[in-house]
C-alpha cells in the first residue's frame, strides 16, 4: 500500500545487524519459490488449487477475518483513549524526530499506493452498478451504500491493523532498543524464546506475508498499466505485455540498487505524491466540484452511521452469491491489509520515535483515512456521476472493468487524454518505488537491520517479481486475491500475539509509572508533613516557654505586692555580698 521511502537513522544503522538470518530466509524462500514455480509450470492446476483453498477459507473462516479486524479496531481505540496512550515510543527524554506536519505528510504518503489508483474508480462504481447481494434501493441510496462500503474497506479498519502492528514495533524498537524485526514486538509475551525457533517462525511468517502483499500490489499495477496502454492504443493488454512490464521495471529497480541511483528514490516518492495530488485536484475541479465536496462530507456521515453493521456483515443470508462477494471484496481486503501490515508497520514505526502511543494511534487512524476518503469521493464520485449520465464502464467480466475504469473516467473529463498519460506515469512510479521499498523491508525482516545489503535487496526484488508473474499466469486478479487471503491466515495469529504482548508491556509500563508516582507522592507528602510537624512543634515549644516565663513573672509580681518593704532579691544578695570580709583584695 505504502510506497514512501523509509527514513533511516545513522545511529540505528551503525548498530544494526546485516547478516541474513538463515532460519528465516530459507523457509520463506522455499514457500515463496514453491508457489511461484507451481503457478508457472502448472497454471491451470494452480488456479484450481487456489480456488479450492479460497473457498475453504471463506466458507469456514470468513467470519474469523471479519471478527478479528473488528477486534483490531477496538484494540487500537483502547490504546488511544486509555492510560496506555501516555506511554512514549522512545526514551523518556526523546523528542519526535519529525515535526507534526512532516509526520502527518509521511502518514499521508503511507496511505498512497498502487491499490488506491487501481481501485479509486473501480470499487465505488462496482458497488454502485453491481451492489452487494441483499442491497437494494434507489440509485441515490445505492450510490451512498457504494461509498460507505468502499470507506469500510479502505478506512479505519485497514489502518487499525497497521496501527496495532506499528505501535508494537515502535515500542520494541524505540522504547526497548530492539532490532527492527517482528519477533521483538512479541518479546514481552514470549521472553527469550523470540531469539530461537519461535522468533524465526514469526519472522518467516511476516516475510512470506509481506512478499505476497507486495507481489499482489505489483500485479495490480501491471494489470492497470497494461490496460492503460491498451486503452490508449500503445500496446495489447495481454499476459506477455504484463510480464515484460514486470521484468523491465524490476530491471530498473535492480539497476538503481547496483548503481546507487536508489538514493534518488526519496525524490521519486515525493514526485509520486505530487502527481497523485495533481490527479486528485484535476478530477475535483474538472468534474462536478461542488457535488464531490458535498458527497465527501455526506458519505463520511453515512459511513459513521452504518459502520457497525457494515463491520460485522458476512453475507450470512445471501448464500453462494454472498459468499462469492465476500471473498472478492471484504475478506480479500482484510487478508491483503494483514499481509501488508509488516511493510506499513515498519514504515510508520520508524518515523514515530518520540511520539506517544495516543499520538501514534490517532495519527495513523485519522490522517490516512481522511485522505483516502477524499480520494474515493472525488474519483469514485465522478465515475458514479458519469454512470448516472449514461457513460458505459462495462468490461468482459461485468458492468465495470476494474483495469480500465480510471482511464474511462478520465476520458469523460476535459483534458482527459493528458490526465491519462499522467495517471500512467503515476502508476509506473508507484510500481518502481513499491519494488524498491518492498525489497528494503524484506531485507530488514530477514536481517534485523535497518540497512540490508544490496545483494539481499536485489534477491528479494527478483523473488517478488517472480511471484507477481506467477500469480498473473495462474489466474490474474483472482489468484492474487487468494494469495493475500491465504498468507494472512498465519500472520493473523502473529498480530493477535502482538496485541496481547502490547497489552502486557503497556500494563507493566503503566504500573511502573503509577508506582513511581506513588513513591514521589509519598516522598513529597513525607517532606511536607515533616515540615509541618517541625513547624508545629517549634510553635508549641515557643508558646509553652513564653507561657511559662509569663507565669513566673506574674508570681514574682505577686510576691512583691505581698511584701512591699522587702528589698528585691538581687539587692539582698548584693548587700550580703558586700558585708563579707575582704579576702584577698
Amino acid at each position: 500500500m505504502s510506497t514512501k521511502t523509509i527514513p533511516t537513522s545513522d545511529a540505528a544503522t551503525a548498530k544494526a545487524p546485516t547478516k541474513v538470518i538463515p532460519w528465516v530466509l530459507g523457509p520463506a524462500l522455499v514457500v515463496i519459490l514453491g508457489v511461484a514455480l507451481f503457478s508457472i509450470l502448472l497454471p491451470e492446476q494452480a488456479e484450481s488449487v487456489f480456488g479450492s483453498i479460497q473457498s475453504g477459507i471463506i466458507g469456514g473462516l470468513g467470519w474469523y477475518y471479519v471478527l478479528l479486524v473488528a477486534a483490531f479496531v477496538i484494540v487500537a481505540i483502547v490504546f488511544a483513549v486509555s492510560k496506555f496512550g501516555d506511554i512514549k515510543l522512545g526514551k523518556d527524554d526523546d523528542e519526535p524526530e519529525f515535526s507534526l506536519m512532516s509526520w502527518f505528510s509521511m502518514l499521508f504518503a503511507a496511505g498512497m499506493g498502487i491499490g488506491l489508483v487501481f481501485y479509486g474508480v473501480g470499487e465505488p462504481l462496482t458497488h454502485f452498478l453491481e451492489p452487494r447481494p441483499g442491497v437494494v434501493g434507489s440509485q441515490q441510496s445505492l450510490a451512498q451504500q457504494a461509498m460507505s462500503q468502499t470507506y469500510l474497506h479502505w478506512g479505519l479498519h485497514a489502518w487499525s491493523i497497521y496501527a496495532v502492528v506499528g505501535v508494537a514495533l515502535a515500542y520494541a524498537v524505540h522504547r526497548k532498543g530492539r532490532p527492527m524485526s517482528i519477533r521483538w514486538a512479541i518479546e514481552p509475551l514470549l521472553g527469550k524464546r523470540v531469539q530461537g525457533g519461535w522468533g524465526n517462525a514469526i519472522d518467516t511468517i511476516a516475510v512470506i506475508g509481506t512478499v505476497f502483499g507486495v507481489a499482489t500490489s505489483l500485479g495490480l499495477g501491471v494489470l492497470q498499466i497494461s490496460a492503460g496502454l491498451g486503452y490508449t492504443g500503445i500496446a495489447e493488454p495481454n499476459i506477455l505485455t504484463q510480464v515484460i512490464l514486470i521484468l523491465v521495471i524490476t530491471g530498473v529497480t535492480i539497476f538503481s540498487l547496483v548503481s546507487g541511483v536508489h538514493k534518488g528514490m526519496k525524490w521519486l516518492s515525493n514526485t509520486n505524491l505530487i502527481l497523485a495530488g495533481l490527479l486528485l485536484f484535476f478530477v475535483l475541479f474538472a468534474g462536478p466540484t461542488l457535488f464531490l465536496l458535498r458527497e465527501w462530507v455526506q458519505s463520511m456521515g453515512a459511513y459513521l452511521q452504518n459502520v457497525v453493521g457494515l463491520t460485522f456483515n458476512v453475507s450470512a443470508y445471501q448464500g453462494a452469491a454472498g459468499e462469492a462477494w465476500q471473498s472478492s471484496w471484504t475478506t480479500f481486503y482484510w487478508g491483503w491489509w494483514m499481509s501488508w501490515a509488516p511493510f506499513v508497520g515498519v514504515f510508520i514505526a520508524r518515523i514515530s520515535k518520540g511520539r506517544t502511543v495516543r499520538q501514534f494511534v490517532l495519527g495513523v487512524l485519522l490522517v490516512p483515512t481522511l485522505v483516502t476518503f477524499l480520494w474515493f469521493a472525488v474519483l469514485g464520485g465522478t465515475a458514479i456521476m458519469q454512470s448516472l449520465e449514461g457513460r458505459d464502464f462495462s468490461g468482459s467480466d461485468g458492468p465495470v472493468d476494474l483495469n480500465t475504469a480510471l482511464f474511462n473516467m478520465l476520458a469523460g473529463l476535459p483534458g482527459g487524454s493528458i490526465a491519462t498519460v499522467g495517471a500512467l506515469l503515476l502508476i509506473l512510479l508507484f510500481f518502481v518505488t513499491s519494488a524498491d521499498s518492498g525489497s528494503l523491508v524484506m531485507g530488514m525482516l530477514t536481517t534485523g537491520g535497518t540497512e540490508p545489503r544490496n545483494r539481499v535487496r536485489i534477491a528479494w526484488a527478483l523473488v517478488t517479481s517472480l511471484l507477481a508473474i506467477s500469480l498473473l499466469i495462474a489466474g490474474g486478479l483472482a489468484s492474487m486475491q487468494t494469495a493475500a487471503i491465504i498468507t494472512a491466515l498465519p500472520f493473523s495469529i502473529v498480530i493477535i500475539l502482538m496485541c496481547v504482548s502490547s497489552f502486557k508491556a503497556f500494563g507493566i509500563e503503566v504500573r511502573r509509572e503509577q508506582r513511581a508516582k506513588r513513591r514521589l507522592f509519598a516522598a513529597e507528602l513525607t517532606e511536607s508533613v515533616s515540615a509541618d510537624l517541625s513547624g508545629q512543634v517549634s510553635d508549641q515549644v515557643t508558646e509553652q516557654v513564653t507561657e511559662h516565663l509569663g507565669t513566673m513573672t506574674a508570681q514574682l509580681d505577686l510576691r512583691q505586692l505581698a511584701s512591699p518593704d522587702a528589698p528585691p532579691a538581687t539587692d539582698a544578695s548584693t548587700s550580703a555580698e558586700s558585708d563579707r570580709p575582704d579576702s584577698g583584695r
